[in-house]
């Protein structure tokens, strides 16, 4: 099971406001993906896994968060690889890596209500001329959160469960299950925010 993301601390990390953090992020975000440079993702990658080490959490619990990822960034890279040259793939998996990082960073350090108190105040010039319901995207957000533990969690029991009938890991096997319950929990959050509506 995944772990809650935040961790209580009182890191120089921690004690940042919620908006200036996501603002970091927002711009290391876009500085991420302007750079080619392996080296220099290797330095954001270095500073990036520097943030969450200074985070004080566990390397067993940090292991636990992103061991999922380990695989998405080996098939990233072989196909890049393939068809980019494996410079590019390299760059890729540093800049993926990097930016996974600083998330990580951001979210063991900051209370989820933070950031969406956060996200919900920088939406609501956007609700006064009637682009958004800064409510509503604050809720799909919270709720959305709230069930990344639950998309984990199923992985785990529908692999599980192909391990007993002698599937082994095979990706069909495991996908097609887990994107049937991934779409219907999307629609009780989809109704769920519809309910909310005045």
């Amino acid at each position: 099971m995944m772990e809650p993301l935040y961790v209580a601390g009182q890191t120089p990390l921690h004690r940042l406001p919620a908006w200036l953090k996501l603002a970091a992020l927002i711009a290391a975000g876009a500085g991420l993906f302007m750079l080619r440079d392996p080296r220099w993702l290797a330095l954001a990658f270095a500073v990036a896994a520097g943030l969450v080490w200074s985070t004080g959490v566990a390397a067993a619990a940090v292991w636990r968060q992103l061991q999922g990822l380990i695989w998405v960034l080996l098939a990233v890279a072989l196909f890049t690889g393939g068809f980019q040259g494996w410079v590019e793939a390299l760059a890729v998996v540093l800049r993926v890596g990097a930016m996974v990082g600083l998330a990580l960073a951001v979210t063991l350090s900051t209370r989820t209500s933070d950031l969406i108190g956060v996200c919900e105040r920088a939406l609501i010039p956007f609700e006064r001329i009637g682009l958004v319901d800064a409510s509503k995207v604050a809720l799909a957000l919270a709720l959305a959160l709230r069930f990344i533990p639950e998309i984990w969690r199923n992985f785990q029991e529908i692999r599980e469960a192909q391990a007993a009938r002698g599937l082994g890991a095979h990706p069909i096997a495991l996908i097609v299950p887990l994107i049937v319950l991934t779409l219907k929990r999307a629609q009780e959050v989809a109704e769920a925010i519809d309910a909310r509506s005045p």
